[in-house]
């Protein structure tokens, strides 16, 4: 069953990647592929009691993760139809490719950093697009943005579901994980992004011709501005009510949602339906990305039998047995993240490791969380930040393999081999 489990899952994951070829949707073939998967373990386990009380934990988990998403998307569809990324354009001034490319990833860095990897993806993609015309120079930015998310969340407790896990199992502390990964994940975007900014050097920023005159007439700058920031402040407020109520971040999302549906609702109270239409809450929902949605629902119900059926810990063991070495494993685990949602290979970790044989904050627990938070950048469909820019930009999976992968995994191995120095040097 193992075997046939992980062939179907390599096949999946080939359709994916091969998705123009076979001219066959990315999200039919994962919705397929996690059908496939369910239907043969169940089928071939035999014990249905514990399939059903499976399935239900990974739909509850799932469920969490995409009533974010459609927030976070809802909430950034919301801001464009009121043209509220003008409040930020407005103040980009640079004519340079590679200036605006240096200055996107340094937003995107410490903004993940704050909110997490997922939302920040999507909103510094939604402000690209408003700044660059040209389909080719949007996919590099959207290549780049994957990398400083991932990379800025890998160092914040709050910035990547992985970090936060190790933080909420006792496994590191706030305050060590920011002071020792802040320059590896610094070192994995600068590397990356100064490559890029060479090869774009010369090339001047083509903004889009601005077709949002007619909301220009129907907002005022003074709603522009309030919806942005109240969008904005949406988001960033996320980890902090996870913080103080221990709920999860879908509820924090869908609660800022519904004071932003009613501020919007009475900001246009005065105006006529026809002309309000466009700026509800109501039109905003009806143009977020329903597809890039289900290909993410079916791209984790793929992954959970591989963490139900153990395979992933099986992994860990065998890693364990054969390499021996804990930074090579943890590196090598980085690297499987590209594959593999970084979240059951850290689940898997904890559990192999106890905290009583390595405990809060030594080796093993911080270069885990740099490796799982930023290897998953090597391929566009290693972390929730890149499914997300799949999904909204269109990413075909070989052309981030040709474009971005080499420059992540580069930046992931310095940024690995600075954390061993470091760590070397200073304990």
């Amino acid at each position: 069953m193992l075997t046939a489990l992980t062939i179907i899952f390599v096949l999946t994951y080939a359709a994916i990647a091969f998705e123009h070829p076979l001219k066959i949707n990315k999200s039919a073939s994962a919705l397929a592929g996690a059908g496939l998967l369910w239907t043969i373990y169940a089928v071939l386990s035999g014990n249905q009691h514990a399939i059903s009380h499976e399935i239900s934990e990974t739909l509850a988990s799932t469920a969490q993760i995409v009533f974010f998403l459609m927030g976070a998307m809802t909430i950034v569809e919301l801001i464009d139809a009121h043209n509220g990324f003008q409040v930020v354009t407005d103040r980009i001034n640079t004519t340079k490719l590679s200036s605006l490319m240096l200055l996107i990833c340094l937003v995107t860095f410490f903004l993940s950093a704050v909110l997490d990897n997922l939302t920040t993806t999507i909103v510094m993609i939604s402000l690209v697009k408003k700044l660059l015309s040209k389909r080719d120079d949007r996919l590099i930015f959207a290549g780049m943005i994957v990398i400083a998310a991932n990379a800025g969340g890998a160092w914040s407790p709050i910035g990547d579901v992985t970090t936060t896990m190790l933080w909420i199992g006792g496994q590191i502390t706030p305050a060590n994980i920011m002071t020792w990964l802040f320059i590896p994940s610094i070192v994995n975007v600068v590397i990356p992004a100064a490559v890029t900014a060479w090869m774009l050097h010369g090339k001047i920023v083509e903004a889009p011709v601005n077709n949002n005159s007619s909301q220009n007439e129907l907002t005022s700058t003074a709603e522009r501005a309030v919806v942005f920031w109240l969008g904005l402040g949406v988001l960033v407020a996320v980890p902090i009510f996870k913080t103080l109520t221990h709920l999860p971040p879908f509820m924090g999302v869908l609660f800022g949602l519904g004071i932003l549906w009613i501020v919007v609702d009475r900001m246009h109270k005065n105006k006529d339906d026809e002309e309000k239409r466009e700026l509800t809450l109501t039109h905003a929902l009806t143009r977020i990305d329903m597809a890039s949605i289900i290909f993410f629902i079916g791209i984790l119900l793929a992954v959970a039998t591989l963490e139900h059926t153990h395979i992933l810990t099986q992994l860990a063991t065998w890693l364990n047995a054969v390499v021996g070495r804990l930074d090579v494993i943890v590196v090598l685990i980085g690297i499987a993240s590209a594959l593999v949602d970084n979240v059951p290979l850290v689940a898997a970790s904890m559990g192999m490791y106890n905290i009583e044989s390595y405990p809060s904050d030594s080796f093993l627990w911080e270069f885990l969380a740099y490796c799982a938070g930023t290897g998953g950048s090597i391929l566009i469909i290693g972390s929730a930040a890149g499914v997300a820019a799949m999904g909204l930009e269109k990413i075909d999976f070989l052309w981030y393999l040709k474009k971005i992968s080499l420059l992540a995994f580069v930046g992931y191995l310095a940024g690995a081999a600075v954390y061993i120095v470091q760590f070397n040097i200073f304990h």
